[in-house]
């Protein structure tokens, strides 16, 4: 899909040789080969594929071709099953007119989108350009926040004992599997806004140092704050990819703990279990010559013996604080 801002109707094949003059943004969405053409002809440009804008050198993703820009940055987007997903945006850009190359729903085109016919300061492709990436940096914060959130919640549930508060073993292996669960999504998340951020930061610094004469002063101040906003974004990314690294760590010395509390149990059902064992195995034993079979209180010390030697070794457990 093409459509083109400042421009009063939907059909750009009625557009003639040249590019109006009233356009300053031609966005491509999942654009057909048709439409790419048509773009490539009227602004003299070569729009770029999928392929070249997933690239992750630097070289690939800021190129300054006779006067136009080209960069590339990752973005974030939602599937179908509410799962975030890297997807990659285009921007190309020339003294007046701004291209867009995306392959994926992203809400904030469609909001700057809204704001080209009612704001006087979007001059040029540059002004939207600047735009855009300041609204990609202020979704990146509002996710960064809402990340933050998450792991003080998740904190609390680690450090305060809700982990490990049952004292049934299953409930409590359920909810350390949910806290993994949960604490590999949040570093997923984190590491996917850390991209877009990244991402953002270097095309903005590029494009302030090398957009030539046509970018206004006031498009540059605001790249240089973006830039500035995102080398801040990324101290406190750095912050919470340090807490959710502690939150791993406290998890698994928390699973650590729980299987040494099993195999205590287990060491103690089975020490307890030899002795009585033992005994019943002797006594068991159908050898023909036992004197235990000729004593009158035989069978009932047998039974004390037995007894015996399972509470001995509870008591021996007890005073050694495994009860604890």
């Amino acid at each position: 899909m093409l459509k083109l801002y400042r421009w009063p109707s939907d059909d750009w094949q009625k557009i003639g040789a040249e590019m109006p003059s009233e356009i300053i943004w031609a966005d491509l969405l999942d654009a057909t080969a048709e439409e790419k053409q048509f773009v490539e002809r009227l602004l003299g440009i070569r729009v770029p594929s999928e392929d070249p804008l997933s690239e992750i050198e630097a070289s690939s993703r800021l190129i300054l071709d006779n006067g136009t820009l080209y960069l590339s940055s990752p973005a974030v987007r939602l599937n179908e099953n509410n799962e975030a997903e890297i997807t990659p945006v285009g921007f190309v850009i020339g003294p007046h007119v701004l291209v867009t190359v995306r392959f994926a729903q992203l809400p904030i085109f469609e909001d700057i989108g809204k704001r080209i016919g009612s704001d006087d300061s979007l001059e040029n492709g540059m002004c939207v350009f600047t735009s855009l990436i300041e609204a990609m940096v202020d979704r990146g914060a509002d996710v960064l926040e809402h990340l933050g959130a998450k792991v003080d919640r998740l904190s609390r549930d680690v450090f305060k004992g809700g982990l490990v508060r049952s004292k049934r073993p299953v409930r409590s292996s359920r909810r350390m599997r949910e806290a993994l669960e949960n604490i590999g999504e949040l570093a997923d998340r984190l590491a996917k806004a850390r991209d877009v951020l990244l991402g953002v930061g270097r095309i903005a610094s590029f494009a302030g140092d090398v957009g030539g004469e046509w970018i206004t002063a006031a498009s540059k101040k605001r790249l240089e704050a973006v830039s500035k906003d995102v080398a801040s974004l990324g101290d406190y990314e750095t912050r919470l990819s340090d807490k959710i690294q502690l939150l791993l760590d406290a998890v698994l010395g928390f699973i650590n703990i729980q299987q040494n509390e099993l195999f205590k149990i287990l060491t103690i059902v089975s020490v307890v279990g030899v002795p009585p064992t033992i005994l019943v195995g002797i006594w068991g034993m159908n050898f023909k010559h036992m004197p235990e079979l000729d004593w009158t209180f035989g069978y009932p010390l047998a039974w004390l013996a037995i007894i015996a030697s399972g509470v001995l070794p509870l008591i021996w457990f007890k005073r050694r604080g495994w009860f604890e």
